[in-house]
């Protein structure tokens, strides 16, 4: 059998995050920097492409490393059933940094895999419901701000030069892409507008 490597996994919701701290978490951990995959999008499906690239990779007797459960996925059927798929399937190990008792290094024998199944539901679950919990919270705060006129949306762009550089698009002097450009908007918010003037 060959020598079994270690891998960390990281995930951040969205490009105002940092991955600095599960990095750092990973490396004190041993894991050189070139085996560390990062997805940098939401967890809300798991078409993350450095995720599907460590799979890849994973053979079996191999170590991945994460910061927390919830990256993963984010709900215990997601969860889970990438659990499985890693130790099951490929039959490699999951080390969970910020809870040890979800270690599948440490757990081989019968009880320890059940307390290893019964830690990962009832931490999946909590996921779960911290994620919807954060929604609801979120949407609470909204309607309070909006209540009391502080909370009015998202900023909308400055379009002050938008006729202009319609203009230059219709008369083909400018392509779509280079007025979404210039204004700093995207594409759909560049079409929306169009569609607004007809």
């Amino acid at each position: 059998m060959s020598v079994s490597k270690s891998f960390g996994y990281v995930r951040i919701s969205d490009k105002s995050q940092n991955e600095a701290r599960q990095v750092e978490a990973l490396l004190s951990c041993g894991i050189n920097e070139r085996d560390i995959f990062i997805d940098k999008q939401s967890g809300k499906d798991f078409d993350r492409p450095q995720y599907q690239a460590l799979k890849q990779c994973l053979r079996e007797g191999d170590i991945v490393y994460i910061k927390s459960i919830d990256r993963f996925g984010r709900n215990s059927n997601e969860i889970k059933k990438e659990w499985e798929e890693v130790t099951q399937d490929i039959k490699a190990d999951i080390v969970v940094l910020d809870m040890p008792l979800l270690d599948t290094r440490q757990h081989k024998d019968l009880l320890g895999d059940f307390i290893s199944r019964l830690v990962l539901e009832v931490l999946s679950f909590v996921s779960e419901n911290e994620r919807q919990a954060i929604k609801i919270r979120q949407k609470e705060g909204i309607e309070i701000g909006k209540r009391n006129g502080v909370y009015k949306g998202r900023k909308r762009k400055d379009l002050s030069n938008f006729d202009v550089l319609y203009k230059q698009w219709q008369e083909g002097s400018i392509s779509a892409l280079e007025a979404c450009r210039q204004l700093g908007v995207s594409s759909p918010t560049f079409y929306r507008r169009i569609k607004e003037l007809r």
